[in-house]
């Protein structure tokens, strides 16, 4: 079924119906105008027989439970007792106060409700909002949390696979299927990087002409790269590309050193930044939880990810800068230089990507990571992409972050973070906020 946003509106008819009703209908305009998968009922349910008519039609994956006027727990019990998915709490602003009639009550209500849903839901969170309809803050908490709980479905659906094992010294991110489900609902499959190689090989040069043609019209300087290497390349190509398509792979991380240097003689950076471009999540040194934060910082902006280590800091720009070796997303290549192609900084071996990204005036770095206990969190930091060169050989990125940058770097040593990061083209701070408290997970902002 499709992804399905319900709108409870709960309330008394003992309270001033007239105002009610006014913020009932800006409330219904308002999430229409954010997504077009809300349900909402005919009228506000001011009652606990028109509350369950309407709990009867509905099948969501997140719950706007806004307490129109003041409602008691009984009201949230019956919600709570039918549904598990995750809560937007919302408070109305009191429409006038004039020494009068209170017209709402719709903070009194909240508390009711917030007190059904913790003795309900024990240590899990709940969103919770503040104000009219029509106030920005509110507009934009609602759409984060939305798009949140959208994600948060899609992970149901996603098929991570990793492709080889994490070289010695990187088990930070080895993953068992068991956790990447539990947690995430995505389902995690491995398969061996020679099974993929052995593949590669097997194909003729005709067999991967269109994939090579594909290529050419997204990354530069292919021609420069040796005649072998170019063929192993467009055979790696095709090999992962037809893989992820007959297999419905969203996201994959792959094993890169020293396999495809020693065994096939060519690398497979440039192949993961192509996949990228093409909307599979990749990352290297078979990090798989670099490619599920890669999966979900897409899936929040509608964009690729940059993937890489946090390798330089300046305190005087405010800057982190991330590398790696060359496989960042093509898409991600300043204008100036386009996707440009070279060779393996340590290995020199080609191809592999050589690119600064592109400039973004809103970017947000993430990771989920593993505390020392084992349990799942979430870094989030925000910032801005300048616009840089290339820093180092491969591909590099430079954010100059909201918060003291060396503030961050030292919090996250200190704080025994893994060195890979995911750096995101837009501002997803609070759409993951949102969306680790509906997984449970701890989240870190930096």
């Amino acid at each position: 079924m499709g992804f399905q946003v319900a709108y409870v509106p709960i309330g008394v008819g003992t309270f001033h119906l007239e105002s009610a009703q006014v913020q009932f209908d800006k409330s219904v305009k308002m999430l229409r105008d954010i997504t077009e998968d809300v349900v909402v009922p005919e009228q506000m349910l001011l009652s606990i027989d028109l509350l369950d008519e309407f709990l009867d039609k509905i099948n969501p994956d997140l719950i706007v439970l806004q307490n129109i006027t003041f409602a008691n727990a009984a009201y949230a019990t019956e919600v709570l007792r039918k549904f598990s998915c995750p809560i937007l709490l919302w408070t109305l602003r009191e429409p006038v106060i004039d020494g009068g009639r209170l017209r709402l009550n719709s903070l009194t209500g909240a508390f009711s409700a917030a007190n059904s849903i913790k003795a309900f839901r024990k240590d899990s969170k709940f969103e919770y909002m503040f104000g009219a309809p029509d106030e920005q803050e509110i507009i934009d908490k609602a759409r984060a949390v939305i798009n949140a709980a959208r994600v948060k479905k899609d992970l149901k659906g996603l098929k991570l696979v990793s492709i080889g094992h994490t070289p010695q010294g990187f088990g930070f991110g080895r993953a068992l299927d068991c956790d990447i489900t539990s947690v995430f609902g995505a389902t995690l499959d491995s398969i061996e990087s020679r099974e993929l190689i052995n593949k590669a090989k097997s194909y003729t040069d005709e067999e991967c002409e269109e994939y090579l043609n594909d290529a050419k019209k997204k990354i530069v300087g292919l021609d420069n790269t040796p005649e072998k290497n170019v063929k192993d390349f467009a055979k790696l190509y095709k090999a992962y590309k037809d893989y992820v398509t007959e297999n419905h792979i969203g996201a994959i991380s792959s094993r890169c050193w020293p396999d495809f240097f020693t065994d096939f003689g060519t690398p497979v950076c440039a192949v993961l930044s192509l996949l990228n471009s093409l909307g599979v999540s990749a990352s290297c040194e078979s990090d798989t939880y670099g490619a599920l934060s890669m999966y979900i910082g897409s899936k929040l902006t509608g964009k690729s990810c940059f993937f890489g280590d946090p390798v330089s800091l300046d305190e005087g720009e405010n800057t982190i800068t991330f590398w790696h070796c060359g496989m960042a997303s093509c898409d991600l290549a300043r204008k100036d230089t386009g996707a440009a192609v070279g060779v393996h900084p340590n290995r020199k071996l080609g191809p592999t990507m050589e690119f600064g990204c592109e400039s973004t005036e809103h970017a947000t770095i993430f990771r989920v990571g593993r505390d020392e206990n084992g349990k799942f969190r979430f870094f989030i930091a925000e910032g801005a992409v300048l616009d840089k060169p290339k820093q180092f050989l491969g591909t590099s990125i430079v954010v100059k972050t909201d918060n003291n940058s060396r503030k961050i770097v030292e919090d996250a040593v200190k704080g025994g973070w893994e060195p890979h990061y995911v750096v995101t083209y837009g501002s997803c701070a609070e759409e993951l906020e949102a969306l680790g408290n509906m997984l449970g997970v701890e989240v870190c902002r930096f």
